[in-house]
């Protein structure tokens, strides 16, 4: 008996000197948007109540840290990005804070989620080496093939003169913020040999676990067929597809999805299994 007590002591002391799983996840908003959405839609409350405190925020001001994390061996920072701005400019500037996360935590593992152009924007960093210790790439209503809108947004922005002007009278913020979005609305045009889309769709991704959220009755503003990575050339059967019913903008839901990802990718359990987060049914195949 005192050989199996010392032994039970012993394998105690071994399991306690076991680093504690470590790490950052970094969410990334969409078009029209802020970090702030991650908190107004409810997301971050559960992921909050769940393990996974606020560590602070990114955007142009500089970082600004959240005394909640303090102490945590795992956390979430939010980013501000220039929304109006193409794909590659927003990708690099998100690489400079997931450079300074990866120096905050050197050598902890980091997870990226991103909401609709977000998610592009998350993945154009990941393809172009600008996300260090990136492990897993979490995408929610996403349109990596592309989205009709975006054609729709050129459309009404292409005239000059003075019907231009009476579009920017009536048509208000929302007219001129497309008009200024329009290098960032041919990034998101279905892809083309021309256009961005195009090209990332074909280059070589690293090895690194894929999750697609689909809406998967349609959100009116992407394709559910454009938000799954299986459907990109080179990511084809290796990206997880998780189906949300839900619409295109961010919910409460999303954050239990996450935290499901999130808790799965700690213990290396396939994603597998049925998905109830909310009143909405989730499920995953």
């Amino acid at each position: 008996m005192t050989l199996l007590r010392n032994l039970i002591v012993l394998c105690i002391l071994w399991m306690a000197s076991l680093p504690a799983i470590a790490d950052s996840l970094v969410l990334i908003h969409g078009y029209i948007s802020s970090g702030e959405t991650w908190h107004r839609s409810g997301v971050s409350q559960v992921l909050a109540r769940n393990g996974w405190p606020f560590g602070g925020h990114f955007a142009a001001n500089g970082f600004h840290p959240s005394p909640v994390a303090n102490g945590s061996t795992q956390r979430f920072y939010t980013v501000d990005l220039p929304y109006e701005r193409p794909i590659d400019i927003q990708a690099a500037i998100l690489g400079k804070y997931i450079s300074q996360i990866a120096q905050m935590h050197p050598g902890e593992k980091i997870i990226l989620a991103g909401h609709s152009a977000g998610g592009v924007v998350a993945r154009m960093a990941v393809v172009r080496g600008l996300a260090p210790n990136v492990s897993a790439l979490i995408t929610i209503a996403s349109p990596h093939i592309g989205t009709p809108l975006a054609a729709r947004g050129l459309r009404a922005t292409n005239d000059s003169g003075p019907v231009s002007f009476v579009k920017g009278f009536f048509g208000g913020k929302t007219y001129h913020t497309v008009r200024r979005s329009r290098r960032l609305l041919v990034d998101l045009l279905p892809p083309s040999r021309r256009n961005l889309l195009g090209w990332l769709n074909l280059q070589p991704h690293p090895d690194i676990q894929y999750f697609s959220v689909v809406r998967s009755r349609g959100d009116g503003i992407v394709p559910a067929f454009s938000e799954d990575m299986n459907q990109i050339p080179v990511l084809a059967g290796r990206s997880q597809l998780i189906l949300s019913y839900a619409g295109h903008s961010l919910n409460p839901e999303d954050g239990m999805i996450i935290l499901d990802i999130l808790q799965r990718l700690e213990t290396s359990t396939p994603l597998n299994t049925a998905l109830n987060a909310t009143n909405n049914p989730a499920k995953t195949r």
